[in-house]
């Protein structure tokens, strides 16, 4: 294990998962994850033996190695004199709350920091979503709680309370906005969902050692199964066909889209000319679940909903007017 005095040419060398020790401060190091990122530590060990790393910051926000180094010895100084500095911060981080842990999880996944399973940053529509949940849910029956100390039981708690509607109420969203929360299976599951997803990210955080989410059944998802019979495909037709004149020509066009394509409502709406074939006649989605090209290729009624929209608008379906000042 190499040592030697780390300045900004030692650390702008460093590859993925490389290590380097300064030869000024013992225990004292810089170590670049599998990213860019590159940050300073501090190994030590207590007055009673314990070996701690410690993290002092991150390279270039706004620590240097002579920064990160100056403040190494401040630390070896106080362990020195009997403190620990690095068990301190972790019985600081176990003695953080459900609330606090959510609006950290929330303003990392505002920042890009947080990944979803296909390794993409939420949307915001869905970050909209967690934040009424957190908000209406998690928030209320177990925000007061130490991270450190929610059970699974805890959680089955939580799954069932939701569920009979214990943090039902009307909650002010805007100026004259107001949300009314009223509970029930799904939205407890899909709480719980978040609720796992959150202690994922604590774990990751070295918060607690394991995620309580895990292990807890969640409700039997009411899947519907309700689909438009011929006759009702044909009354709707004939609505949109009598609409052309009262309503929002795009409206009229992204209703039979949807009809027509299955595509969920924001996706249609959210559908923009770039990802739009019309040779093809497919249409690439992205930022979502579904796959690519939903469109079948053999058929053009779908494609011929989004050639009637005009092209200069960014979106397929450009719902709103503009106002011009």
């Amino acid at each position: 294990m190499a040592h030697r005095k780390i300045g900004l040419r030692e650390v702008r060398a460093l590859q993925p998962g490389e290590t380097i020790w300064d030869s000024g401060v013992i225990g004292f190091g810089a170590r670049r994850q599998a990213g860019d990122a590159v940050s300073y530590f501090l190994k030590y060990r207590t007055g009673d033996g314990r070996q701690r790393w410690m993290t002092i910051g991150r390279h270039g926000s706004p620590w240097t190695p002579d920064m990160g180094r100056d403040r190494a010895r401040e630390i070896l100084g106080d362990v020195a004199a009997g403190a620990d500095p690095g068990g301190e911060k972790i019985a600081k981080r176990k003695a953080l709350t459900v609330a606090e842990l959510c609006d950290r999880y929330f303003e990392d996944a505002l920042a890009g920091r947080v990944r979803t399973r296909s390794k993409a940053a939420k949307r915001a529509s869905t970050l909209t979503i967690d934040r009424g949940r957190i908000d209406r849910h998690i928030k209320p029956l177990l925000g007061a709680m130490s991270v450190a100390a929610v059970t699974r039981h805890d959680v089955e708690k939580f799954l069932h309370d939701v569920a009979d509607g214990r943090s039902a109420g009307k909650t002010k969203t805007k100026a004259r906005g107001l949300a009314r929360v009223t509970g029930g299976e799904t939205a407890a599951n899909r709480s719980v969902g978040l609720l796992g997803a959150i202690f994922t990210y604590a774990v990751r955080k070295d918060m607690r050692p394991d995620n309580p989410v895990r292990g807890v059944t969640l409700f039997a998802d009411r899947k519907r199964e309700r689909r438009l019979a011929e006759n009702e495909y044909a009354k709707f037709g004939e609505a949109l066909r009598e609409s052309k004149n009262t309503l929002w020509p795009a409206a009229v066009a992204a209703a039979r889209f949807i009809a027509l394509t299955g595509f969920r409502r924001g996706e249609a709406l959210s559908l923009k000319w770039s990802e739009i074939d019309l040779a093809r006649r497919t249409a690439t989605l992205s930022g979502t679940r579904r796959p690519a090209n939903r469109l079948d290729p053999s058929h053009a009624p779908p494609v011929t909903c989004c050639a009637f929209c005009p092209k200069p608008a960014s979106l397929c379906f450009q719902l709103r007017v503009a106002r011009v000042a």
